[in-house]
């Protein structure tokens, strides 16, 4: 109980209309669709009139365009404008700043996502409540309350790795959970996760899909006593089904999976009905689009989002790199909120170290946030257990020295590993157009000796 309301009084000193926010969630899941639509549309006028006011990229291209303010009413509206991507980003960064950026309170953040092309942007604490509230309510569809006990399996995205052992410390007892590195899975540490787990004795458990589902295996397969949680929950990639059934069989409980990305705003979640994952509508607007840029109602396609409450940053029809199913079907659970079927695309493999470690490929991701000058993509392949090839595709500002640092990253997660670079002109995309920044072929080999 002590817990709960350390919870709540620090999340009421750091945003005092956290809770407030947060209990309006609660009350609109359960209003229909279009009251939902309508309270969305009245935030995305808000949001266009700001952007074309006060951000000079979004006036030239508003006035280049020939369009007013006044011309999107609604979400539909939005067809109108091009898409933005994360090049269109990079090549104008002084035009997305803001004119009263100064007066505003926000925190820059950097982005990987599946392309493993970093970005620098910026997220207003307006947007930034608004993703925690709505991130707190999609857990509440599996039982969770603020408060509740929870451990983190995943890498620095969820906060995993945390800068000092200090802060790791008052973030962890502040928010009542644990966390876990995906980064070293190796059987000492997994019986580590064990033991922590146990002691702690988590209501939830919450990571990366990939890293929750390889831990299940582990558990199974060595016969380990762990707790049952009340429910598992997956983020960051797609969580297949055949991942599901491990995971529930290895902790006794029901698995909710769910979608989200911080720079464009967007999440759904998934209920105990399983039929889809409930587009949140408060925090952005999620467009499902096809190869004619048309927004869909139902069927698969690409995913933009448009956040509604970052006016540090205004993202508008941002090119997430994600493919997703959305359907016209609706829920039992009587939630008004559109659902998505099915998201493509977000799986990052693990490699596997001479030591036996096994190594979350978003360890790489981070590598190359930090030593990123003048790469523009890159793409991480094992087909050794010993050797790690790296492709790169140079800019022209390229520094060779950060060869060094990224080498110096790796032997300290594995000595074992040699790794060998390769400059190409470009990284071929996937069937679904989306790079694949992470191959491990060891499992190909196997199969096929």
């Amino acid at each position: 109980m002590l817990r709960k309301s350390i919870f709540k009084l620090a999340h009421f000193v750091a945003a005092p209309n956290f809770w407030k926010v947060y209990r309006r969630l609660m009350e609109n899941q359960w209003k229909p669709y279009e009251e939902l639509k309508a309270e969305q549309d009245e935030q995305l006028r808000k949001m266009i009139l700001f952007a074309y006011e006060n951000v000079p990229y979004y006036s030239k291209l508003f006035d280049r365009l020939g369009i007013i303010p006044s011309d999107i009413q609604k979400s539909e509206d939005l067809q109108i404008l091009p898409i933005l991507t994360k090049e269109i980003i990079k090549e104008n960064w002084n035009d997305f700043i803001p004119k009263n950026l100064d007066k505003m309170k926000y925190d820059n953040r950097a982005t990987g996502g599946s392309t493993g092309t970093p970005m620098k942007y910026r997220v207003s604490k307006e947007q930034r409540i608004m993703n925690g509230c709505t991130l707190y309510r999609g857990w509440s569809y599996g039982g969770y309350e603020p408060g509740d006990k929870m451990v983190f399996l995943a890498g620095s995205s969820l906060g995993a790795n945390a800068k000092s052992i200090f802060g790791k410390f008052l973030h962890e007892t502040a928010r009542n959970l644990k966390k876990l590195s995906s980064f070293d899975m190796s059987e000492k540490e997994m019986r580590g996760y064990v033991e922590i787990i146990n002691n702690f004795k988590p209501k939830f458990i919450r990571g990366y899909a990939s890293s929750i589902y390889f831990f299940s295996e582990w558990i199974i397969n060595n016969n380990i006593k762990i707790i049952k949680p009340k429910a598992i929950f997956t983020t960051s990639e797609k969580l297949h089904p055949f991942m599901k059934p491990i995971i529930s069989q290895a902790f006794n409980c029901d698995v909710f999976d769910g979608y989200g990305l911080f720079d464009g705003g967007i999440s759904a979640n998934e209920c105990p009905h399983h039929t889809g994952l409930h587009i949140d509508t408060e925090g952005a607007i999620l467009e499902i689009i096809d190869n004619d840029r048309k927004q869909l109602n139902e069927g698969e396609g690409s995913v933009l989002a448009t956040s509604l409450h970052n006016y540090a940053m205004p993202f508008i029809r941002y090119d997430t790199g994600d493919i997703a199913t959305i359907t016209a079907e609706k829920c039992d659970c009587g939630r008004g909120y559109k659902l998505l079927k099915d998201i493509v695309g977000r799986s990052v493999d693990y490699l596997i170290t001479p030591e036996g470690k096994h190594i979350h490929g978003w360890f790489f991701l981070y590598i190359f946030w930090e030593h990123c000058q003048g790469i523009k993509h890159y793409q991480v392949i094992q087909n050794s257990i010993d050797i790690v090839d790296i492709k790169i595709v140079k800019e022209q500002n390229f520094d060779s020295s950060q060869l060094d640092k990224i080498l110096e990253a790796v032997k300290l997660r594995s000595p074992g590993w040699k790794v060998e670079f390769e400059f190409v002109d470009k990284i071929e995309r996937t069937g679904a157009g989306k790079f694949k920044f992470i191959i491990n072929n060891l499992n190909k080999a196997n199969e096929q000796s």
